[in-house]
């Protein structure tokens, strides 16, 4: 099944939409360090002997028309800056907004489906009309907004389209806030997902249930003590459970029994388990294992602890992948993670490289979705198309 990747970045959905069964047909992304990145890792893109068109450049001057009516599914991650809660929250005022672009794809391409990804502050309360606009504007992507129309105008126009059933939507669209933790991601990553078929399709899909919990990584470090068998920890080295937990781990003790069992939460020490550290030489070096200096804690920022999930990991340029982008030690010291070390907490695999000094690169995995979570909703939309075919 044919796709287009809009916003590539680091290639982590493009990856997992690949993995799910999706041929790209087009891959567009317009920072050159991460064009670069894609461009030594095609295989990972790619199944042998088919290959792909690159566009570096601005997506807004990406032309459709060759793909119309022969494209599956468009899919990518529209830059989410104009709506992190760690950016400038400038929205649809700010001039890297991408959702109109993304709009224009599905109007002109008319794909069967579409899976758009962007970050937890685009639902929040202060950009609540320009997300029913961008809800609205996938699901009546033909009602173009006029010359001289504001976006407000526009979305008003959509209201009283959507709210009179005189016109069907050409899209069924659906959104969830997904957290990557639930589906295996060693990482608490929560995202908005936008997943739209064709309404003519006549598709029944929901999102995929949870995977992992939060639960299960409590009992297998607090009630059976499974968690630091794995990692061969020994009892005398094994923390004590947190005070403000043990109401919490006694109910999860006696509820064990007969309860259906996920998996549980995957954590830093799971990700990184395996790799050398980074600060001693090392016989083998492991690609993009290179150890970063200066790390520090400061309010606001103070890493993720070792057998936790990591927490979000950023891109930007206000401070914070300094004081986010770090592992907190059992003894409570802190360094940065490196590129290959982050990469595994986006589930990149490890012989993926990545192009770029580590600012760029971290900024890169900052942005990405992580490679497992792309392929669980992927996978699932593909399932649903099939059925269609």
């Amino acid at each position: 099944m044919s796709s287009i990747e809009l916003f590539a970045g680091a290639g982590g959905l493009a990856m997992g939409m690949a993995r799910a069964g999706f041929r790209h047909s087009a891959v567009v992304e317009w920072n050159s360090d991460a064009c670069q990145t894609i461009r030594e890792n095609r295989s990972h893109y790619a199944v042998t002997e088919q290959d792909f068109l690159l566009f570096e450049g601005d997506a807004r001057s990406f032309d459709f028309q060759p793909y119309i009516g022969d494209v599956e599914i468009i899919s990518g991650g529209p830059p989410c800056q104009p709506f992190s809660l760690g950016g400038k929250h400038g929205g649809n005022l700010d001039e890297r907004d991408m959702f109109p672009t993304a709009v224009q794809a599905v109007r002109e391409t008319k794909p069967r489906a579409f899976i758009f990804e962007n970050v937890k502050g685009l639902l929040r309360q202060s950009f609540a009309s320009y997300f029913e606009y961008v809800y609205l504007q996938l699901s009546y992507p033909d009602v173009v907004r006029r010359g001289g129309e504001t976006w407000a105008e526009h979305l008003s126009r959509l209201e009283g389209l959507h709210t009179s059933g005189k016109v069907k939507p050409a899209y069924n669209v659906v959104f969830r806030l997904l957290n990557a933790a639930d589906y295996g991601v060693p990482q608490k990553r929560e995202r908005v997902f936008l997943v739209g078929f064709r309404a003519d399709l006549e598709a029944q899909w929901c999102f995929p249930e949870p995977t992992h919990s939060e639960d299960e990584l409590l009992i297998a470090k607090w009630v059976s003590g499974s968690y630091w068998d794995e990692h061969k920890v020994s009892a005398r080295a094994r923390p004590r459970p947190p005070e403000k937990l043990a109401k919490r781990i006694f109910q999860l003790a006696r509820s064990l029994e007969g309860n259906q069992r996920l998996h549980r939460w995957a954590t830093v020490r799971d990700a990184i388990a395996g790799l050398p550290d980074p600060e001693q030489p090392s016989l083998f070096p492991v690609p993009n294992h290179t150890f970063n200096p200066g790390a520090r804690s400061y309010p606001g920022h103070t890493g993720s602890p070792m057998d936790e999930p990591a927490k979000t990991l950023k891109a930007g340029n206000h401070g914070v992948p300094g004081g986010e982008n770090m592992l907190v030690r059992t003894d409570g010291s802190v360094r940065y993670f490196t590129v290959r070390e982050a990469a595994r907490i986006q589930t990149f695999p490890d012989d993926y490289v990545f192009h770029g000094s580590w600012s760029d690169t971290m900024k890169q995995l900052g942005n990405a979705v992580p490679v497992r979570l792309a392929e669980v909703v992927a996978s699932s939309v593909s399932a649903a198309l099939k059925e269609k075919s």
